[in-house]
């Protein structure tokens, strides 16, 4: 990434992002699924035109060399990554603003940064690659503190050990995933763990928000590579043994995992590794029926081959991005131990037997060059890094093209997506917008998928925050009547709040408030992430 420039406003690098004759052809792609929308492309307003005000808060002077006051650097703080943030920015709408951005060098520098905001009632939010699609990372925080401060992990990026003999590394919770990724290479390790936000997010941030991967299968979400952690609280410093396993009680683990820095600081963890696969194959495969495309893939989460890329596009979803008419499975199998070919000829039996058709043979390599490996897995792999550069583009072109993403039983699917076509058709005509819902599979378990959908609308320049709102709630509610989660792996943080309050057990929340007030007395971390605090520092007055 060295040589280019994050965006303030939007998704990933400055130089990335989508134009000339890439532009084109989306507008194109668009244009023939939705015609008649006005696609007039705009730009982001000049950083200058936001108004930000002086900070309200003076970090203590020990602290000095690692806050920042700078406007762009505060802007590039108060926001993630979801499509009303996105489209916020454009507007030139970003009211909350973190007054200092801190980035901590050390573990003792969080401790420092934490005893002053719980002594002066400043709300701390923990950030790492600023991706949250969920308002976990802005300062939303109310007026019942003296300032908010956004506590960037990034310069706590280093792999500290390797312990070969248990394949496993000691890393700080900082690390984007490159990085991580290029200090594990020489050892011929890989965390293996790659979610669409790899390039521009960090361990830390998977932990805390309990984040999945790119493989479908067994080792979906960060949860199942993590060893142990440590956890900087304001009450303290939390640590967890570092076994393979263990029975003993609750999972202190478990109890971080998820909570999005409302209960500590995650500053670093061991992790499990694998080896650098060396055998791939892939395949893609056609379905003209979709619901046999369903049947497909359910079979092959239940048939213990476990693919390492099971994406089943519908026929909308298919056409968007990869331009194909029917409905499109993205199958592939990678091993470090043994060729994969008997694995991929039984997945594809299973995918003839329920109709499926392949355009093209299945595709080997045994190299330990994941570049030397093409086709299907690829042109997926090249648009799933590319789609919020795209959605970006279609933002500042006045198009709402956002995602929601959930899991359910097999047995409620059908119902589920029936549900949540009409809930987001009927909340669309509600807001004036015109429209398509598309549906994906990102991971596969043999008890159910994770179906992960998009809205491709017509939106009013001006309006198209407050109508993607309306479809959220829409389609938020339906998935949760349906039997669904808020969320597979996308956090809680502030936009799930209402849902995921209805979706865990009274007395859960009662004990999770019960250990925040433990963990974090004045309830400066991440308030109103996952829970609120009991108490505030209502001494104070409103800001």
């Amino acid at each position: 990434m060295q040589g280019r420039t994050r965006s303030w406003w939007g998704w990933g690098n400055v130089e990335d992002a989508v134009v000339g004759p890439e532009r084109d052809a989306l507008t194109r792609r668009v244009s023939d699924l939705l015609p008649g929308a006005d696609l007039t492309a705009h730009t982001a307003p000049p950083i200058e035109s936001f108004g930000v005000g002086a900070s309200r808060v003076r970090a203590p002077q020990a602290l000095a060399p690692i806050v920042s006051e700078g406007v762009r650097d505060r802007l590039a703080h108060s926001h993630g990554q979801a499509f009303r943030d996105v489209a916020r920015a454009l507007l030139g709408k970003l009211p909350h603003v973190p007054d200092l951005v801190v980035r901590p060098t050390s573990e003792a520098e969080v401790v420092q940064v934490l005893d002053w905001c719980s002594d002066a009632g400043i709300a701390v939010v923990p950030f790492g690659g600023g991706s949250s699609v969920v308002g976990g990372v802005e300062p939303r925080v109310g007026g019942y503190y003296a300032g908010a401060v956004s506590l960037d992990l990034t310069a706590m990026n280093r792999v500290l050990e390797v312990d070969r003999t248990s394949r496993a590394a000691l890393v700080q919770a900082g690390a984007l995933g490159p990085q991580l990724e290029d200090q594990l290479r020489p050892h011929g390790y890989t965390l293996r763990f790659f979610p669409q936000s790899f390039e521009f997010s960090t361990l830390g941030g998977w932990l805390a928000t309990r984040a999945g991967g790119h493989f479908a299968t067994v080792l979906t979400h960060i949860d199942d590579l993590t060893e142990s952690l440590r956890v900087v609280t304001p009450a303290g410093v939390v640590e967890s043994r570092r076994l393979p396993a263990s029975g003993a009680g609750p999972s202190p683990d478990r109890m971080f995992l998820g909570s999005e820095g409302s209960l500590g600081v995650i500053t670093q963890a061991w992790v499990r590794l694998q080896e650098r696969p060396r055998w791939r194959a892939g395949a893609s495969v056609a379905f003209s029926d979709y619901d046999a495309g369903v049947n497909a893939v359910r079979a092959l989460s239940q048939s213990g081959l476990h693919p390492s890329n099971c994406r089943l596009l519908d026929p909308v979803e298919a056409f968007i991005n990869a331009g194909s008419p029917t409905a499109v499975l993205v199958l592939g199998f990678e091993s470090a131990d043994h060729p994969v070919t008997a694995w991929m000829e039984r997945a594809v039996q299973l995918c003839r037997d329920h109709g499926g058709t392949l355009p093209e043979p299945a595709r080997y390599s045994d190299t330990a060059d994941q570049s030397a490996h093409s086709g299907a897995a690829d042109t997926w792999r090249s648009s799933f890094v590319r789609m919020p550069y795209q959605r970006d583009a279609l933002a500042a072109q006045g198009m709402i093209v956002e995602t929601f993403e959930t899991a359910c039983t097999w047995d409620r699917f059908d119902s589920l997506r029936a549900a949540v076509d009409d809930a987001a058709q009927d909340a669309m005509r509600k807001v004036g917008a015109t429209g398509v819902v598309t549906c994906r599979f990102t991971h596969v378990y043999p008890d159910g998928p994770a179906p992960y959908f998009g809205i491709y609308a017509t939106g009013d320049w001006g309006r198209t925050v407050e109508q993607w709102d309306e479809i959220k709630a829409a389609v938020s509610e339906a998935l949760l009547v349906s039997g669904g989660t808020i969320t597979h792996h996308h956090a809680v943080g502030r936009d799930h709040r209402p849902w995921y309050d209805r979706q865990r057990p009274d007395l859960f929340a009662a004990a999770l408030r019960a250990g925040k007030a433990t963990l974090d007395p004045a309830g400066i971390l991440n308030p109103g992430a996952v829970i609120d605090p009991l108490h505030r520092p209502q001494d104070l007055p409103p800001v």
